[in-house]
């Protein structure tokens, strides 16, 4: 199955309203903050080292925080961020905002303040809620940013409980940044209705009819959108791990019996370890999934003999989740599965790929409706409802898709996406620098590595460890380059860019 290459662009940049009318014109779903209150009252919800917390009291409690979030001044639509290890607040803040008709910005914990800024300024964020470990860092972002938002490390006081309207589903109800192929990160708008037809999908994946465990970050489209948002859809209850930990995952599991596995790839390799270490009692695990990356044969054979049940891979982005996935019925290992029923996928050919390799292309009621503030980047990926994955895929005589690379330059460390020029740009802080070129490399563990080059300027002087402890200053932690390598120029291409192809290959041969 091929298509035209040729991307068509909308005459015009439509309003981020009118975007979201028609991407949601077919959807069917509810508002989220609706969730809650359909479920037993009774039944627990949240799980926390020695506390939990039932629907009735997360319903009752996120209400209350609605109201009093209403009531110091936030309006419908304003942006709230929330920096918050996994725990109970940042759950209660989630659904406060979705009743309240505000819009959710999760902050990933790694990066740095300059980094935090930028989503600070993009997003025009009026309040950030900081974890109190985590608050300086928010602080600082706060202040380079320079748009007077209020940080805080304590969530406000409830508010006596009164009826809200409820927001419309086509109303955006989370925006989450993810890297792309431009140095600064990209605002990835998520409406009510998408958001929950992500919750539907990853119920009917398997999860919900027992025990979740939070294993990712919430402030990740698969911590966010999959697990706190799947687990509440499915009124099943989800234990809250604050950082994941191989051991604790394990001694989690035993002890609340969780039925549902989640995990990155390079999480899933230190649980195997860790498993096969010192066993845990996991015959309660009735389901394993990984996601964000290609997950190896060997390590899916070697979960399936210590959990005793077939790991599934499922393809996601944060601008479309799930998208493919297997299923314990059908799991074909190495392939990422098919699509489900609601979801439809094209490949895309092109010149000097095989005749049965292209660009994977979904369309899907899960899909983003745009980018936040930047029509640019929604006609280069969104066209007439198709996100342009930049995945390149296989898919076989019987609708099988394999993953085969990717056709943007984005690297891909621990399931969370780096773009080589912010890496660059960090680089580039250094006076002796003159060129400086980032590539991705295959990694057994994380996924790939980031591998640094640089060209220093005549007469300057600079060592690998200097370069990467400036990165380090500048970038978070999974971000800061692996290798250094110094040569006397960098390659480049027709264009005169700087050729990442030549990189990786003269980096192979050495």
């Amino acid at each position: 199955m091929s298509e035209n290459p040729d991307m068509g662009h909308p005459a015009g940049a439509a309003s981020v309203h009118t975007m979201l009318a028609a991407a949601c014109s077919t959807m069917a779903a509810m508002s989220l903050g609706t969730f809650l209150a359909s479920a037993d009252p009774a039944k627990t919800a949240l799980v926390w080292a020695e506390d939990s917390l039932t629907y009735g009291e997360l319903d009752r409690r996120s209400t209350e925080l609605a109201c009093a979030l209403l009531d110091e001044g936030l309006q419908p639509g304003d942006r709230v961020c929330v920096h918050w290890w996994n725990a109970v607040e940042p759950v209660l803040l989630y659904f406060a905002c979705f009743k309240a008709g505000l819009i959710v910005v999760p902050v990933n914990l790694r990066l740095k303040a300059s980094e935090a800024a930028h989503i600070f300024r993009h997003s025009g964020a009026k309040v950030c809620f900081s974890e109190p470990s985590l608050a300086a860092i928010a602080v600082a972002g706060a202040v380079e940013s320079g748009t007077g938002i209020e940080v805080r490390a304590k969530l406000p006081q409830g508010a006596p409980v009164r009826e809200l309207p409820e927001p419309a589903e086509s109303v955006i109800g989370a925006i989450l940044y993810t890297s792309g192929t431009t140095a600064l990160p990209k605002g990835v708008t998520h409406t009510h209705a998408s958001l929950a037809k992500t919750a539907d999908f990853t119920i009917e994946m398997g999860y919900g009819s027992g025990v979740m465990l939070a294993t990712t970050q919430m402030t990740h489209i698969s911590g966010f959108g999959c697990l706190v948002l799947g687990a509440m859809r499915a009124e099943t209850t989800l234990v809250l791990m604050p950082k994941f930990d191989p051991a604790m995952t394990l001694d989690l599991v035993e002890r609340h019996k969780v039925a549902a596995l989640f995990a990155l790839p390079a999480q899933l390799l230190m649980i195997v370890e860790e498993q096969s270490r010192r066993p845990r009692v996991v015959e309660s695990v009735k389901i394993g999934l990984a996601g964000g990356d290609s997950v190896p044969a060997a390590l899916q054979l070697r979960f399936t003999e210590l959990f005793g049940v077939p790991l599934m891979e499922v393809l996601a982005m944060t601008e479309s989740c799930p998208m493919i996935w297997n299923t314990s019925a059908n799991n074909r290992m190495g392939s990422v599965g098919k699509a489900s029923a609601g979801i439809e996928i094209k490949i895309v050919t092109r010149k000097g790929l095989a005749a049965d390799t292209g660009e994977l292309c979904v369309r899907s009621p899960a899909s983003f409706a745009c980018y936040w503030n930047n029509p640019e980047a929604t006609a280069a990926v969104l066209e007439d409802g198709w996100v342009h994955t930049g995945d390149l895929v296989r898919l076989d005589a019987d609708g099988y898709v394999w993953f085969a690379g990717r056709l943007k330059q984005i690297i891909v460390r621990e399931s969370v996406c780096i773009s080589p020029q912010e890496v660059e740009d960090a680089l580039y802080k250094h006076p002796g620098v003159f060129e400086a070129g980032v590539i991705g490399l295959p990694d057994p563990k994380y996924g790939e590595k980031v591998i640094a080059f640089v060209a220093l300027r005549d007469g300057h002087a600079a060592t690998e460890s200097e370069l990467r402890s400036l990165a380090a200053e500048h970038l978070a932690d999974y971000k800061v380059p692996e290798k250094v390598t110094f040569l006397p120029v960098l390659p480049k291409g027709l264009t005169g860019k700087i050729d990442r192809k030549a990189l990786s290959e003269s980096f192979a041969q050495a």
